[in-house]
């Protein structure tokens, strides 16, 4: 008999859907509108993507939305430093200046790591004052970063991209912390 129910689920699901469950999340493009017309820092197309790109965010509301942007802060942040650790294995190969810089990426990003991890406690205990504090210096190290290769005129960052990314997460989690306030 639980066959047959388990089959007449099924089908009432997708005769009322017309053969396809939304799994789209109808929060996030409002959220993601807000947070882009009133921060210029966040672009809106980003910020869908990367919140619609988390496995659980379809059902999210916005606590547990705010949960995941500080998550892919901390997923940024991790590979970020990793590439960075890739980068500096060709170490001879590298221009001194470029070198420098990256160790000073590398440092920075090492710190924002533990950094963002207290941001996530703090966001988990509501204690919105002290995830914003945390978060803004982890927002902090990718523009340091930048500002590093930008000291001398002809290096070009190979962290742009990436640096781009980790802020404007960033401004994502806080503009989620700053609508929960």
């Amino acid at each position: 008999m639980l066959p047959f129910y388990s089959s007449l689920l099924l089908f009432l699901a997708f005769s009322t859907t017309g053969g396809a469950v939304d799994m789209s999340n109808a929060l996030i493009p409002k959220l993601c509108s807000n947070s882009s017309s009133t921060d210029p820092n966040i672009n809106y197309g980003f910020c869908t993507t990367s919140l619609q790109a988390a496995p659980d965010s379809p059902c999210a509301g916005l606590r547990k939305l705010g949960t995941i942007s500080i998550r892919l802060v901390k997923f940024n942040a991790t590979n970020t430093r990793c590439y960075i650790k890739k980068l500096l294995k060709n170490r001879r190969k590298l221009h001194p200046f470029v070198r420098q810089c990256l160790d000073d990426c590398y440092e920075l990003y090492s710190d924002a790591l533990p950094t963002a991890r207290k941001a996530a406690k703090a966001y988990a205990a509501r204690n919105y004052v002290d995830a914003n504090i945390e978060l803004s210096s982890v927002a902090d190290a990718p523009l340091t970063c930048e500002q590093g290769f930008a000291d001398k005129k002809g290096i070009k960052s190979p962290l742009t991209k990436r640096n781009e990314q980790l802020f404007q997460l960033s401004a994502v989690a806080l503009s989620m912390i700053n609508t929960l306030q």
